[in-house]
């Protein structure tokens, strides 16, 4: 089974950058379409974006469309989350999560088999 291993939090001022990166351990990506979510303290876990295995369809919550962008590099089995404009309610603990599935993006995260350990995002006012 698939193992994602996610990379890149850290602590950012509020407007700058970082990009979290999501590792495919175990085997590869091949044939997994990828969701991010994230949970703050004391909320529920949300969605954040998706992407199909090929890459060819995206999908984001309002709350981040404009700002974050999702990507994949199936040659390295790594999937991207660039997130620009960074606000300190974007702090949470973000993780990536992967299902086999080589159609479709999906934004509910129940249907996502594979999950990593996540990694903290804070964002400093």
């Amino acid at each position: 089974q698939v193992q994602p291993v996610e990379s890149g939090g850290g602590l950012v001022q509020a407007g700058g950058s970082l990009r979290l990166s999501c590792a495919a351990s175990g085997r590869t990506f091949n044939g997994y379409r990828v969701g991010w979510f994230r949970q703050a303290p004391g909320k529920e876990r949300e969605f954040v974006a998706a992407i199909s295995w090929s890459g060819g369809s995206t999908a984001y919550a309002d709350s981040v469309k404009g700002r974050f962008t999702i990507s994949r590099d199936n040659a390295k089995n790594t999937v991207y989350l660039q997130m620009n404009s960074l606000k300190p309610e974007d702090t949470a603990v973000y993780y990536c999560a992967a299902h086999f599935d080589v159609n479709n993006y999906n934004v509910r995260s129940f249907l996502y088999n594979y999950w990593g350990q996540g990694t903290q995002v804070t964002v400093s006012s």
